[in-house]
């Protein structure tokens, strides 16, 4: 018995649950990637510390500081001398305001190199206080005993 057929077939591959874990996938990376390396920077080396702990929960409204070992601040992906900083926290300090927060409620975030000068951290902390910033939090890279 011969079987006859009636032209070419074509089969239809489902591609609804490929899609669903597609999706899956992509909300699980969401969920587990750590967004507060999103401001750190490679050039920046923290200086190691035994008494360094790890942040306490969220910051509302954080501002990342990061001094390198020339004695600059790196900002908003510039590098801004130290004694010129006064006018990226001045416009900080402005959207803050504009956003209907309080600028003594934001969080200073200073990442300094462990090469850079003490001097230069207390000058950036100096412009940051003289800005109407209250909140400070030093950064150093943990090193168990």
């Amino acid at each position: 018995m011969t079987r006859k057929t009636t032209g070419p077939s074509t089969v239809e591959n489902d591609m609804t649950p490929m899609i669903d874990v597609t999706f899956q996938l992509i909300t699980f990376f969401m969920f587990v990637l750590n967004f507060s390396e999103a401001e750190q920077d490679e050039r920046i080396q923290l200086p190691a510390s035994q008494l360094a702990k790890p942040a306490e929960g969220v910051l509302e409204t954080p501002i990342t500081m990061q001094l390198t070992a020339t004695g600059g601040v790196l900002y908003a992906g510039e590098i801004v001398p130290v004694d010129q900083i006064t006018t990226p926290l001045r416009r900080e300090r402005e959207i803050i305001v504009a956003a209907g927060k309080d600028p003594k409620q934001a969080t200073v975030i200073v990442r300094a190199d462990g090469r850079a000068s003490t001097g230069d951290v207390q000058r950036v902390i100096r412009a940051c206080q003289e800005e109407g910033f209250e909140r400070f939090a030093l950064r150093a890279h943990y090193e168990p005993e």
